[in-house]
């Protein structure tokens, strides 16, 4: 076969696998996204503290009241980051387990209001070394093997174990190669 065929027969299988990627498997349509409206800001007593990487000294943490499974198959939730200077960040993040990607919604300003983002995009969840929250959110507690939560509650009690039980038998890996 001529490298132009290859190139065309690759290009075709691209474009089919892009285009699957981003329809509901069980009816065939194109994936949508459902209305998002902003949660209320966190508040303390809420925050439920999970571990990242020995490589942070950030402080970690997901708002258990802002925490969804949507029906258009994204996980809501605010995550909330203290650094050990003493900052704190808030976002409000959606995570899409079947295309693993991740969309920042808002961002929590100081006034503890939201400012919502006009234009987040879904991004590919990559593993990092330093503040790797989103592959560890989608990994051990909101998608494991791959699969979305059925409730908020299923994530809120994977959280409070540390881990989601089916994320002891993973069976895939993140977009860099790492477990």
């Amino acid at each position: 076969m001529s490298i132009a065929r290859r190139l065309a027969a690759l290009a075709l299988t691209l474009m089919v696998t892009a285009a699957c990627a981003n329809t509901d498997d069980a009816e065939g349509r194109p994936w949508a996204e459902g209305e998002t409206a902003l949660p209320a800001f966190p508040q303390d007593s809420d925050l439920l503290p999970f571990y990242v990487s020995a490589a942070t000294s950030n402080r970690f943490f997901i708002d258990a009241k802002s925490l969804s499974a949507g029906s258009d198959g994204v996980v809501r939730y605010v995550v909330v980051i203290k650094t050990s200077g003493g900052a704190t960040n808030v976002t409000f993040e959606g995570i899409r387990c079947d295309a693993r990607e991740y969309k920042l919604y808002a961002t929590g300003r100081y006034d503890r209001t939201w400012g919502p983002l006009l234009a987040g995009q879904w991004r590919p969840i990559e593993y990092k070394d330093r503040n790797r929250h989103h592959s560890v959110l989608s990994r051990n507690f909101f998608c494991p093997n791959g699969v979305r939560i059925g409730s908020a509650d299923e994530g809120r009690d994977a959280l409070r174990r540390g881990k989601h039980p089916a994320a002891d038998h993973e069976l895939w890996q993140d977009s860099e190669g790492a477990p």
